[in-house]
């Protein structure tokens, strides 16, 4: 491919060299620069690419995109242009040949509920027919491949390579989360989504190196609706007018409120030994019963969201039913066999935000007792133990403080924090630096109809002690807590 091909579509001042000459490869990262590649130097929060030109030249490329004059061979060609994130995601869609126009779009936006709902589609259209990829905080699926998720939206470049990989594995649809950092870094910069989801909004991701207000994360999210031809919201959702004003797409609403155009009704909470879930009535663009196998009025919201994109592809409500009464999400609300009559649940809830919403749906189904099980994290922000210490002792019959990524702390230290936040209420506790020995001791005293949460870790598989990733899965340390008290 020539450079004037590979830059098409950026803006962009030569600065040196001839835009006729071929190139190999496209990078962003100086460690995988080769001779011939063309490099984009981008600026981060930890480094800045440009810095790393010596290091490039010495492999002889074709080309360097710069947002500012670097020094190179005149053999060198260079390019400057104002914004090189936007640069690299639109090069990187020339690159990969625009496989984003090979495949149907879905992008979901929102605070909570992005995961789930990826899931849920996924799930809906596959029952449709269709074959469908995911990019997600959790993984991205590709066919039979799974690979672990960095970050919730990957860089610009890896979109697109995993959108050409979707496109030659036979997949016609892609459904994956939208972050507002992303958003904001133009990761997502010359993708028009077939379909645009929004969930909620509540402040989160604001501080340093992330949103410098809560307004300016509204913003971002906001961005996607302009960049989609269908966009799906929470109408009920009190972000929905400020995230929707400038929106440029069609517009499908769902929530509880009369002017949604899916609606959700009769909501009814379903309890059965180790089952929690909700039925609720829908109507307007479609009228049937709908049970959901996740417990909670989340639930509600996040299977609308799922059900307006699957009405978008004419799923039938056959496959809805069928996709709604079957849902497993790793890490989400996932529900865990005990060998006992009581319901454990894992969850991500790593918050005081999401531990406080979680905990308020599952003490709705009045268990016997609700148990919690959680830590917190080492080496960040110590109002995070205070606040979840509280929020477990207002809301959990019975707390077991444990340990999560104690990182470079020392698990008690972290722990005696909880307790400080805990302190202030009269919540029950008790604290088992051991997470494999608090999950058993859960399994091991549980009443029957009590409803066990294990939360924070969800999805993750490690837990990290001082730089290293120890391998640890909650679902596993069900199963080995089960075989030690033969349940």
């Amino acid at each position: 491919m020539k450079i004037k091909e590979l830059l098409q579509d950026v803006d962009y001042q030569i600065l040196q060299g001839d835009v006729e000459r071929e190139i190999t490869t496209l990078v962003y990262d100086s460690r995988k620069a080769e001779d011939g590649c063309a490099f984009v130097c981008i600026s981060g929060a930890v480094s800045d690419g440009h810095q790393y030109v010596p290091d490039v030249v010495k492999h002889n490329p074709a080309l360097i995109i710069a947002e500012h004059p670097v020094e190179a061979p005149e053999s060198v060609c260079v390019v400057q242009t104002d914004n090189n994130r936007k640069a690299l995601a639109l090069a990187s869609a020339q690159y990969f040949d625009h496989p984003a126009r090979k495949l149907k779009t879905i992008g979901v936006t929102g605070t909570k509920g992005k995961t789930t709902t990826t899931y849920m589609v996924k799930s809906m259209l596959e029952g449709a027919g269709h074959k469908v990829g995911l990019i997600g905080t959790i993984e991205t699926i590709i066919g039979d491949q799974h690979t672990a998720a960095l970050n919730t939206t990957p860089e610009s470049y890896v979109i697109q390579e995993s959108f050409s990989q979707m496109a030659d594995e036979g997949c016609d649809a892609v459904v994956m989360e939208v972050s507002s950092q992303a958003l904001m870094l133009d990761r997502t910069a010359g993708i028009t989504f077939d379909i645009g989801v929004y969930t909620n909004l509540a402040p989160d991701h604001i501080g340093e190196h992330e949103h410098a207000s809560f307004e300016e994360y509204r913003a971002c999210k906001a961005m996607l609706f302009k960049q989609c031809r269908v966009g799906i919201g929470n109408v009920d959702d009190e972000n929905y007018d400020e995230i929707f004003r400038d929106a440029t797409c069609k517009k499908v609403t769902f929530g509880l409120s009369d002017k949604a155009d899916l609606r959700a009704s009769d909501e009814q909470l379903v309890k059965r030994d180790d089952y929690l879930g909700i039925r609720y009535q829908l109507s307007g663009l479609l009228n049937m019963t709908v049970d959901v196998d996740m417990p909670g009025d989340f639930s509600v919201y996040n299977s609308m969201a799922a059900i307006a994109v699957g009405l978008q592809f004419d799923a039938s409500p056959e496959i809805i039913e069928k996709t709604m009464s079957n849902l497993h999400v790793h890490g989400r609300v996932q529900r865990v066999e005990t060998g006992k009559d009581c319901t454990l649940l894992v969850d991500y809830a790593h918050n005081a935000m999401a531990l406080e919403s979680l905990l308020t749906t599952l003490r709705k189904y009045d268990p016997k007792r609700l148990v919690c099980i959680f830590g917190c994290g080492g080496n960040r922000d110590k109002s995070r133990r205070f606040e979840m210490g509280e929020v477990s002792g207002n809301l959990a019959d019975l707390s077991i403080i444990t340990s999560d990524n104690p990182r470079f702390e020392e698990p008690e230290d972290i722990i005696e924090d909880i307790k400080t936040g805990i302190g202030k209420t009269n919540g029950e506790y008790v604290t088992i630096i051991d997470r494999a020995d608090a999950v058993k001791y859960a399994l091991e005293h549980a009443r029957r109809g009590d409803v066990i949460v294990l939360a924070g870790k969800g999805h993750e598989d490690y837990q990290e002690i001082r730089g290293v990733k120890h391998h640890m899965d909650e679902v596993e340390l069900v199963m080995q807590a089960r075989r030690e008290l033969g349940c």
